[in-house]
């Protein structure tokens, strides 16, 4: 009987192994094959006559470490996101608990207003942001006429984040939404029934297993306004830089393509690590 187990274990694993063969092959030549060509990339020398030399050399990663001006373009870059991974939690896990305790139809009418602005390109969007934050723009006039002051807030960090974060509130929402629907409500009504306030039934029963969801809504958001590229160029103007316009006019503009390339690679490791690093600040027991 065990040896007839074992072996129809074996031929499910032989199955799926030939199933997802394909797809990983598919993987491997559009995802593995690119990167590594881009490593290649950047670990070669830049001239401006050659454009790009075949070489083995660090001076790329190690003129980025050295430059206090692209030091301080991540600096800017891990500021960005922090605050509006942040902002992104404090304004859309509310609203994602109410949307998970509401009833038809009204669940159905506030859901789609969340998706709306999804179906609406990310320029566009930070267009309508221009208009609203600009030298004589909406807000600028009230805030004359309310305040008696007028507002900067067009190209500075200020303005980014507020495009970032309008543009990444949505995938928050939803991704929190699904995870406290997915809590059954019973089990905060019997904290509450044995004598915990609303609040405590909230922290203790159902953060905890809210919270590895949560913490994918919050790389979900991070990983998005670390890679942000028209928010930072239409909001922030020439001079506010961030990791992503940066690499694009250095691949595009100054033709460098090796120092382009080890910019998404810095780019792309600094992600990662921080994504490694808040996984594992989340208590085990809770990612059990």
């Amino acid at each position: 009987m065990a040896r007839t187990g074992n072996t129809a274990v074996s031929r499910q694993g032989l199955a799926a192994t030939v199933f997802l063969a394909p797809a990983t092959l598919v993987v491997l030549m559009l995802l593995i094959a690119p990167l590594a060509m881009l490593a290649r990339y950047s670990v070669n020398r830049f001239s401006p006559t050659e454009l790009m030399v075949e070489a083995f050399t660090p001076e790329n990663y190690v003129r980025f470490v050295t430059d206090p001006f692209y030091v301080e373009v991540l600096r800017t870059t891990l500021f960005v996101a922090l605050v509006s991974t942040a902002l992104c939690l404090l304004l859309g896990l509310p609203l994602a608990r109410r949307l998970a305790r509401m009833a038809a139809p009204w669940k159905g009418i506030c859901m789609l207003a969340v998706v709306l602005p999804l179906f609406i390109g990310s320029t566009v969007r930070t267009v309508g942001w221009m208009i609203l934050l600009a030298r004589g723009g909406l807000l600028d006039i009230a805030s004359a006429q309310l305040l008696g002051s007028r507002l900067d807030l067009m190209f500075s960090a200020t303005a980014v984040i507020i495009g970032v974060v309008s543009f990444n509130l949505p995938y928050v929402v939803l991704t929190a939404q699904s995870v406290f629907e997915g809590i059954d409500p019973q089990l905060e009504q019997a904290a509450q029934g044995m004598g915990a306030a609303p609040v405590r039934a909230f922290w203790r029963v159902v953060w905890p297993l809210a919270l590895p969801g949560i913490s994918i809504a919050a790389v979900l958001c991070f990983v998005l306004s670390m890679n942000a590229y028209a928010t930072p160029v239409l909001l922030g103007g020439p001079r506010f830089q961030m990791m992503a316009p940066l690499l694009y006019w250095e691949f595009a503009t100054n033709n460098n393509w090796p120092f382009a390339a080890a910019l998404a690679f810095i780019l792309m490791a600094t992600t990662l690590l921080l994504t490694v690093v808040a996984n594992t600040l989340i208590p085990r027991r809770y990612r059990a």
